[in-house]
């Protein structure tokens, strides 16, 4: 085992956007940075950026809709560490943003694939390395487009963005996160947006064509904040950079 005087945390989808953002910023603290990715090309680009600028990251190839692939990664992050203080569940699919009355289970199954059924199985494979940390943190990335308050407000773009695969695959993410917070109060589990839902504005990632107001620095600071709780930090909750959202 090595690194175990440092704080370790696992990002999926950490080669690039969010992720990557992420990793740079938990590896500026002197965290040691698990880079899930699973391009392995660009991961190890990616995990070669971030150590050229003085970080500790251990690219590890990780596609969350392969039990095979995550079962790899949790051996492969077993060899390094025997604890993992932080997991940050950030890989995600937008889709293909099909109307409702077009939209067929071809169409919404691979994004439950990516933004439900990914976090549920990296999370469960991840829970004894978690287990062992003293204050493991689990931080969900999903969106205020998952938030009912958010996408019935005919203020909120998001409630003009008329699309079924998405919005309700972030809505389960929500779900998921509140009943994993509920019934494993030792791990704290959030939930975080992106963006400022106050505002209507989102960060800028390749989601979006990189449209988003906020940069991508900005859109990673609830996630930042969310990955540094201490002991006596929440659980259970759905924020944005500037505060609590309505679910």
């Amino acid at each position: 085992m090595t690194n175990m005087e440092k704080t370790s945390v696992l990002v999926t989808g950490g080669n690039k956007g969010l992720g990557l953002e992420t990793a740079r910023r938990l590896g500026e603290l002197g965290w040691t940075v698990f880079l899930g990715s699973r391009d392995e090309e660009r991961g190890r680009a990616a995990a070669d950026k971030l150590a050229a600028q003085g970080a500790h990251v251990v690219m590890v190839p990780l596609d969350v809709n392969s039990d095979a692939s995550v079962a790899a990664a949790l051996q492969l992050i077993r060899a390094h560490t025997d604890r993992l203080d932080v997991l940050v569940n950030n890989a995600g699919a937008p889709g293909h943003l099909v109307p409702p009355a077009n939209a067929t289970v071809e169409d919404i199954h691979p994004v439950f694939d990516t933004n439900v059924y990914g976090p549920i199985r990296v999370t469960h494979a991840f829970l004894p390395l978690l287990e062992a940390a003293e204050n493991p943190r689990v931080v969900m990335v999903t969106s205020a487009g998952g938030s009912f308050s958010v996408v019935t407000d005919p203020e909120q773009p998001v409630s003009k963005m008329h699309e079924l695969a998405y919005s309700t695959s972030k809505a389960a993410l929500n779900m998921v996160t509140v009943r994993y917070a509920q019934a494993l109060p030792k791990i704290k589990f959030n939930a975080t947006t992106p963006g400022e839902v106050a505002n209507r504005k989102f960060a800028a990632t390749d989601m979006n064509n990189h449209t988003g107001a906020l940069t991508v620095t900005e859109g990673t600071d609830s996630i930042v904040r969310l990955a540094t709780l201490g002991p006596d930090g929440p659980t259970g909750t759905f924020t944005d950079r500037l505060g609590p959202v309505a679910w």
